[in-house]
Parts: C-alpha cells; structure tokens; sequence
C-alpha cells in the first residue's frame, strides 16, 4: 500500500489538541498514570481478549475485515512474544471467524515490546494467503496517521484493539466519529468520566462483558490497572444486568441510599430505586452492569455530592424514562 500525500489522505485528521482540563484530567492524574509505565503503554493478556471476544457470535465476524490499529502481528500464531494478543486472537481463529481480512499497524515508538523495529509498518492478512507488512514512507503506525485513518473509514467493518490509556479520548472520538463498530478497552471509570460520558448518554457505546483488571508492561511485568471491554456491538441478556438491585426505595437498606446537602438521593453497591421520580446520583459501577438499557438516563454529566460540606467522589445523575 502506498502512502497518497494528497489532502484527501488528511482529511479524517482533527487539527486540534484538547487542553487538560477539556479532557477532564489534571496534571496530577497524567503523572499518577504514566508513573509505573513508560508512555502509558499496557498490554493485554490473551486469555483476556478470548475470554471477551467468545461472548459474541461468531456470525458477526463472517466476511468482515478486522482493524487492530494499535497492534503489532507477525503470521506465526505460536510467535507470541512479537505479536499482540488481539492480532494473536485473530489469526488463531481467522478461518473459524470467517474473516475477510485481518489488518494491524505497528507504532513507530519508543517502546518496542514486541521487538517489531523502528519503522511503522501495516500487516494484512487476507484470505488463505500468508499475512505480510509493509513499510510506506513517513508512516507513523498511530491511529491517527493519515494513512491509518484512511484505512479506518475506507476498509474496515470492526475495529479491536486495547489503545493507550493516555490517548483514550482521542481514540474514543475518532473511531465513533468513523461510525465503525468497536471492542476496545479502556477505563473503567469512562461511564462516569466528563469526556466520555456523552457517548453512553446518546447510546453510541455501551459496556462489554468483561473487566480486564491485569495487563503487561513494557517489561513484560504484570500490572493492575482498572479497565473494561467497551463496544457498540449490541448485547442482549447481558449477565450483570442481574447485579442491579432494583426495587422501592423504601426497601433500599438505610446504608446504601442516602441525600447530600443538595437533597440529591445516592445510591451505592448497585442498589437502584424503581419508584424514584427525580433524579439520584450513581457511580460507574451500575452503567456498567446495563442500568441504561434498563430503562433509565443520564440527565447531568458530572455530579460530585457534597455531604456535610465534603466533597465525594465523581458521579453522574440518571432519571427513570
């Protein structure tokens, strides 16, 4: 594949960098998170990706091609120390899937963990044929590179791929903004998180199946951080829709229900009042296990209750529909 400099080839490309506090994070938060790993980079483990992906049909993949656009492969599903567990997962089960294609990009960065080299390079596997890469000038292997944005919105049907932590927001924005169906993995505390929470309020992604609560460093060390699967790919009969305790607020226990200096009712360990007519504060915890499908809306964004003048943590108000 060739490298077009025309300003078609730009023009998926946003010009603009949110500031800090348009991404809803400070200074402090960046430096929390980039503390144990350099640039920000996890990986996740297969038995994760398998464990998420066998929750869909097998149906959905049929004759589709697959974008993992923050993934190194190689065509060796054995080599697992030079391939990503998502490029992995798809070529184990290429054929069992139906897939047309599987497409993967290599970031041209600093961090190697898959010893793939400096140079930005595609992998595209294709049929029977044996999966091969490509080199084209000046390619960066980002997301956003103008040649991987143009394959985003000119080649693919899904997108899978677990992108920086750091890079969330503008991951998030351009592949909703290419209206591509999606699993990916992010924080799991998105649902309750200023700058994502419009795309669970309008119903453009919703929660996964799955936590993912272990991913490797650079190093190739485990290390805990707090995420979960997220897509757009309908789920029907999700299993933690059963963790939402739904019933009378008179029945709610006095311990998990209680009113901050505004009045505003909170709600805590999945506890959901079905008689409650205004609206109350929950965490990222019940959006997670389906509380919007179940028929229920966000109505403020951000919320963070004050009780006896303290401020709590983060939240978000819905309303019963």
């Amino acid at each position: 594949m060739e490298k077009n400099d025309s300003d078609q080839d730009n023009q998926y490309i946003k010009k603009t960098v949110p500031k800090l506090a348009e991404r809803d994070l400070s200074m402090k938060e960046v430096l929390q998170k980039a503390q144990k790993n350099e640039n920000d980079e996890f990986y996740t483990q297969y038995e994760d990706v398998e464990k998420e992906l066998n929750m869909y049909p097998k149906s959905m993949w049929k004759n589709k091609v697959v974008f993992c656009n923050c993934d190194d492969a190689v065509d060796d599903d054995n080599d697992k120390r030079r391939t990503s567990a998502f490029a992995l997962y798809f070529l184990k089960n290429f054929n069992v899937l139906g897939l047309k294609k599987l497409i993967c990009t290599h970031y041209a960065g600093k961090v190697d963990l898959f010893h793939q080299g400096p140079k930005g390079y595609i992998f595209t596997k294709e049929g029977f044929k044996e999966g091969k890469k490509v080199f084209p000038k000046n390619y960066t292997g980002s997301f956003d590179d103008p040649l991987s944005m143009k394959i985003l919105h000119e080649d693919t049907d899904i997108v899978c791929t677990n992108p920086p932590f750091s890079r969330a927001i503008d991951f998030w924005r351009t592949i909703i903004e290419s209206g591509k169906k999606f699993l990916i993995i992010s924080n799991i505390t998105n649902p309750i998180t200023l700058a994502f929470v419009p795309y669970f309020r309008e119903g453009k992604a919703w929660a996964g199946y799955n936590e993912v609560d272990w991913f490797l460093t650079p190093k190739r060390e485990l290390t805990r951080a707090a995420g979960f699967w997220y897509t757009n790919v309908p789920i029907k009969n999700r299993p933690r829709y059963k963790q939402l305790k739904i019933m009378p607020l008179k029945d709610i226990p006095a311990k998990e229900k209680k009113y901050d200096d505004n009045k505003t009712l909170l709600v805590n360990h999945g506890y959901i009042p079905s008689d409650y007519k205004k609206p109350f504060a929950v965490s990222a915890r019940p959006i997670l296990n389906g509380l919007l499908e179940g028929g229920y809306k966000i109505v403020k964004d951000q919320y963070f209750p004050y009780v006896n003048a303290k401020q709590g943590f983060r939240r978000v108000l819905v309303k019963k529909v």
